[in-house]
This record gives structure tokens, sequence and C-alpha cells, in this order.
């Protein structure tokens, strides 16, 4: 689960991303230069993968620390399964 700080900070974050995809949109509606729009659909996509590194990191920090710390052994593979799925995806 976030703090509050934390939701604060990624709404924001997501809401930059969010900008970045809607310039992305005005580009291709106004036939801009296509490396321009490469460049901003990168900036865009950096922009949420760091959202997702910061999801992780708390992920990790809390709710992976808590069940490797308290939780039974059930639920310490599910964490840790969780965790691999995750990086699986990420990782290609």
């Amino acid at each position: 689960m976030l703090s509050d700080d934390e939701k604060k900070k990624l709404v924001h974050r997501l809401s930059r991303v969010n900008g970045q995809v809607d310039a992305v949109r005005r580009m291709v509606d106004e036939d801009a230069y296509c490396v321009d729009i490469l460049m901003q659909i990168s900036a865009a996509t950096g922009a949420l993968n760091r959202v997702g590194e910061l999801v992780l990191k708390q992920h990790l920090k809390r709710c992976v620390r808590d069940a490797m710390e308290n939780g039974d052994s059930a639920d310490r593979d599910t964490k840790l399964e969780e965790v691999m799925s995750i990086f699986r995806k990420y990782g290609k």
C-alpha cells in the first residue's frame, strides 16, 4: 500500500505521462516529423517505466518484505512468484 505522499507523487508523474501522450496525439494529428513523434513516445515510455519502478520499489519494501518477515511459507512463496513474474515481464 502506498502512503498518501507516494500516491501524490505517482499521480503527478502520471499526469505528466498523460501530457506526453496527448502531445504525441497532437503531433500525429498535425503530421509532425516522424523522428519528433518517436522522441516524444520515448519520453512518455521512459516516464511510465519510472512510475512502474517506483510502484515496484514500494511493493518490495512493503508487501514482499512483510511477507518475508511475518508471512507463512505459502505467503512468502506467493510474493516471490509475483516478483519473479514481474521481472520476467519487465526483463523483455
